[in-house]
């Protein structure tokens, strides 16, 4: 088993990375307090699936906790929650994760029952049938069964229904050409509607493998005896790794593409959306951080101050950008809510304020205030075991390394003007956005 350190700003300890042969990673974490943070991250997520299983991965995401050969459905959670803890999971298009956040206990029991129970739940899902739900016809609406399919289906029917997701997924979908970040990560009711006990068990077998799994643990504890028990918990028994996957990355469009959509509903909703480096890549991403930031982060943005505050004529509700990082490629958005009846003026008044980033130059107050709000946040991140535990997670699975955190602080310094001009140049062109646009059905 390979040993390596990862000095982490803001701890007090050098953060320990061991590889196990099979490549499992566990990963160590010292922060004091009482509280520990148990997590394993998966490297999959939709970026793994295709047309015809489409939100597989949230769907097993679900069901991981619906027992073991150990532990019934609903016995993991009610053990944990007696001890005071808090778990759950997560799914998105690189990842799956799994965690679990609790006080340590009396010499440190809690916290060697906690990761016995999650290496159990990691390991050995039953997936049963009586938990999933039959396969059935959507058409058919005699059925009402209330098991984890039909949960699963309406958690996808409520967020569809949502207009920002709308408008979201209008965007998203136009960005990729072939790229499976383009599908939602939630799936379709038609999918999840039939998709079998034995194609859900078959993906879980392909995807969580030793070399896909980072298991993390975040708090004050005797390291040796954890990693033994982390050891011991997570046997996978000769388990075959996940064959490698590249998938193409695609390039941003060479024209600008506009997606108009209506719905039922009062006002405008608007999403501009460009494709980004790798989240690797890390001074880029910190320049586009950063450019997110003045653009459109608070009410100091640009977008905020100008398109909001200093408007006579009210035409925007809300406005501001985002900045999504993936390990195949960021994506950058600016999204608004706006009057109907002003669409056009404000379309072009975001543009106005996205050239605006070059014809009114970035300014040093602007760059200073920006990085003194990163600084902030990283600090932040350190602060409890399970931001830390989510960060450690996030630099293995979508970055593929930890070290990268090492550099991040001295990157950030070291980012003047021109390096954002450049990036505002390189990912930023009107030309390479994809909008997405819903109005209401009566305009």
């Amino acid at each position: 088993m390979k040993k390596s350190y990862v000095k982490y700003p803001f701890l007090t300890q050098d953060v320990e990375i061991y590889e196990r042969d099979n490549g499992h990673r566990i990963v160590l974490a010292h922060k004091e307090g009482d509280l520990v943070n148990v997590s394993t991250w998966v490297k999959t997520g939709s970026i793994n699936e295709n047309d015809s299983n489409n939100g597989i991965s949230h769907f097993l995401e679900h069901l991981m906790f619906k027992g073991t050969h150990k532990h019934k459905a609903g016995e993991f959670d009610k053990i944990l929650e007696s001890k005071g803890a808090i778990v759950n999971a997560a799914t998105w298009k690189d990842y799956t994760f799994y965690y679990v956040t609790l006080p340590k206990g009396k010499e440190d029991q809690d916290l060697y029952l906690a990761i016995d129970l999650h290496a159990d739940m990691m390991l050995d899902p039953i997936l049963p049938e009586e938990e999933i739900g039959a396969p059935f016809d959507l058409d058919d609406s005699s059925v009402s069964d209330k098991r984890e399919r039909h949960v699963v289906i309406e958690e996808i029917r409520m967020r569809k229904d949502q207009n920002w997701t709308k408008v979201y997924n209008a965007c998203n979908f136009n960005m990729y050409k072939k790229h499976p970040y383009k599908r939602d990560v939630i799936g379709t009711p038609e999918i999840i509607s039939q998709v079998t006990q034995k194609q859900i068990m078959d993906y879980y077998k392909t995807f969580y493998t030793p070399e896909n799994m980072t298991t993390i643990i975040v708090g004050d504890f005797d390291k040796q005896k954890v990693l033994d028990a982390v050891e011991k918990g997570f046997d996978f028994k000769n388990r075959q790794n996940a064959p490698q996957k590249f998938n193409e990355i695609d390039t941003p469009t060479d024209n600008t593409i506009i997606v108009e959509n209506t719905t039922n509903a009062n006002t405008g909703y608007l999403m501009i959306g460009y494709l980004g480096p790798k989240a690797s890549e890390l001074k880029a991403n910190i320049e586009l951080d950063l450019i997110c930031i003045i653009l459109g982060d608070g009410t100091s943005s640009r977008l905020y101050q100008n398109l909001i505050e200093k408007q006579k004529d009210p035409i925007f509700n809300m406005i501001n950008s985002e900045h999504y990082q993936f390990k195949d490629g960021n994506n950058f958005f600016i999204q608004a809510n706006f009057k109907p009846e002003k669409k056009e003026l404000a379309l072009d008044l975001i543009k106005k304020e996205i050239q605006g980033l070059l014809t009114r130059p970035i300014t040093q107050d602007e760059i200073l205030k920006a990085k003194k709000k990163i600084k902030s946040r990283f600090a932040q991140e350190a602060e409890t075991v399970s931001e830390i535990g989510e960060t450690i997670g996030y630099y293995f699975t979508v970055c593929n390394d930890l070290k990268l955190i090492e550099d991040y602080l001295n990157d950030l310094e070291e980012i003047e003007l021109a390096d954002l001009e450049a990036t505002i140049k390189k990912y930023l062109n009107l030309n390479n956005a994809v909008i997405s646009i819903l109005m209401p059905e009566n305009k």
